[in-house]
């Protein structure tokens, strides 16, 4: 009995370390998109900002996308706290299902981008479209990651690491895809609202 509890006591400890050192990753990848952000609001005096520049369509699409990120990988957080193994692989693998959608948007608005005339760098770009640029990739990159977190969590889950009791893995992956989201989210609002 002592023996169990000291595990038990030992995995809380462990899951408190764990949820404390992404909070920290999260806090500094706000900090960083708040500098992109405060230069983006400074640049806009600029002679040379686009003032009628639009939003491409592909980013209004991806924003629904990735907030249905957060609900199904909510619910596979709730399916392997029920015990419910199946519901939890199918709401895990739309999770990732919806992140790549949410990358090819992305990448689809940024064609939206080219095709109107615009680019990142070089003769056709201007310091709008190159903040805009900068912005959505930092958020990929680190969506990126997030994807590949994702992976590793399917696969635990598929090797059977994952209980009622031992949810651990699928807390952390939820908590830092709901930051994502709300990130973009944020990003897309200020985008659509300060351009």
């Amino acid at each position: 009995m002592e023996m169990t509890m000291k595990i038990s006591d030992e995995q809380v400890q462990k899951s408190k370390s764990a949820k404390l050192i992404l909070l920290f990753a999260m806090v500094s990848m706000t900090m960083m998109f708040a500098g992109l952000t405060s230069a983006f609001v400074v640049s806009k005096s600029r002679a040379d900002w686009l003032k009628d520049f639009q939003i491409p369509t592909a980013f209004y699409f991806s924003t629904v996308v990735i907030i249905g990120c957060s609900v199904t990988f909510y619910l596979a957080k709730k399916a392997i706290e029920k015990g419910n193994r199946n519901a939890t692989s199918t709401f895990l693998l739309g999770t990732f299902a919806l992140g790549i959608a949410f990358v090819v948007l992305q990448f689809r608005g940024f064609g939206q981008i080219i095709e109107s005339g615009f680019y990142m760098t070089g003769q056709g770009s201007s310091i709008t479209t190159t903040f805009l640029y900068v912005i959505a990739l930092m958020h990929l990159l680190h969506l990126a990651g997030g994807l590949i977190s994702l992976l590793i969590i399917i696969y635990n889950h598929f090797k059977q690491k994952y209980n009622p009791t031992q949810t651990l893995g699928i807390e952390l992956g939820a908590m830092y895809w709901h930051f994502l989201d709300l990130l973009w989210v944020l990003l897309f609002l200020f985008l659509y609202f300060f351009k």
